[in-house]
């Protein structure tokens, strides 16, 4: 592993000087690459540098150690050995962790599709609440949400939203939560006091640029129709909502959210370079589907990965057995509790599997 965190560490050097050179500075796309590449080492360069000055610190005070020392300067001595002991055990277990393999995924912003599933309108109004939990959650993370398409019941709860989250790690800590979600309470349109179940599911897809899911114009077509949901003064007078089909794959993508047909093309697109990359994505995952299957994985969406009680304000992920008694702290956007166990049981996982190859 030190091997490995030496090369790292060269190669963060050699970017540091690439990033001086003109040659680079002058080309946008190499200067983009190598700054991401940088930013991508920086963590795990960062830790390693710590990791080398402790050990240093270390085998010093063990050399000082043998040496002829008073009573008081020994206790010092021991005392130092003590903390840089534990320093450097904690910083090998970071390591540890920041050398597992990284979802190249993990720093791009997601859009984010949540629909009502079994249980008609309450699942709908369920779907509003998701919507609404993310949203709180991207707030407390600094992130910024824009809805790209909505379909509501009349109710005011969504069959169907589509909304994207912009923010630095947006998809390593939302992935997760892609799955069907199960909702326990007496709906508003219960008379009788019966608690119903309910479920609305969830798909988060990383968003993918241009250069990363490259969509010929032969390939698509384009549609354009009125609008049918909020909007204004626009809504069914303009031909401003747009329908986007990738012909090859049959996958469409619809967004009417803005008033701009072009800003509405734009944003179907960008839902569109996410559905075919996560098509292929599911392919691929299908081929292993006889291996053992990750426990916290992104990948079966019809999964039920979570379970919203409200009489007895309890959340519960049924991947990880973890159980809060907080429910309405977690659909306020109070999810980073469930957000980091969720991630250290799949570090668990990688660093097991690691162990047994």
């Amino acid at each position: 592993m030190l091997d490995r965190l030496q090369s790292l560490a060269d190669r963060y050097d050699k970017l540091s000087e690439l990033l001086c050179d003109p040659d680079v500075t002058s080309d946008t796309k190499k200067l983009r690459e190598y700054s991401k590449e940088q930013s991508d080492l920086q963590e795990s360069y960062d830790a390693y540098m710590e990791y080398k000055s402790v050990v240093e610190q270390y085998e010093a005070a063990r050399a000082m150690q043998n040496e002829k020392l008073d009573e008081e300067m020994r206790e010092l001595v021991k005392m130092e050995l003590d903390e840089l002991t534990e320093r450097k055990e904690e910083l090998e277990e970071r390591i540890k962790i920041l050398m597992l393999p990284k979802d190249p995924n993990d720093d791009k912003n997601v859009i984010v599709e949540i629909r009502g599933a079994a249980g008609g309108d309450e699942a709908a109004l369920f779907a509003s609440d998701l919507y609404r939990m993310y949203s709180k959650y991207a707030d407390t993370q600094g992130w910024r949400t824009e809805v790209m398409d909505v379909s509501m019941n009349d109710l005011g709860g969504f069959k169907e939203i589509i909304f994207s989250i912009n923010g630095k790690g947006a998809y390593s800590k939302m992935k997760y939560e892609s799955g069907a979600h199960r909702v326990q309470r007496i709906p508003t349109t219960e008379s009788g006091g019966r608690i119903h179940t309910s479920t609305s599911t969830v798909a988060v897809l990383p968003e993918m640029e241009e250069f990363d899911i490259e969509i010929n114009d032969s390939d698509i077509r384009v549609d354009t129709f009125c609008s049918s949901g909020a909007g204004g003064q626009s809504v069914n007078t303009t031909k401003s909502a747009v329908r986007v089909t990738h012909v090859p794959t049959g996958i469409v993508a619809t967004c009417q959210d803005g008033k701009s047909q072009n800003s509405n093309k734009e944003k179907a697109l960008q839902v569109l370079r996410a559905r075919i990359f996560d098509k292929h994505q599911q392919e691929e995952m299908a081929k292993y589907a006889g291996e053992r299957k990750s426990k916290v994985g992104t990948g079966d969406r019809s999964e039920r990965i979570r379970t919203y009680n409200f009489p007895q304000s309890r959340v519960t992920d049924h991947r990880i057995g973890l159980t809060l008694h907080r429910l309405d702290a977690v659909l306020n956007g109070d999810m980073e509790e469930i957000v980091s166990a969720l991630t250290i049981a799949a570090q668990s996982e990688l660093m097991d599997k690691g162990e047994q190859e």
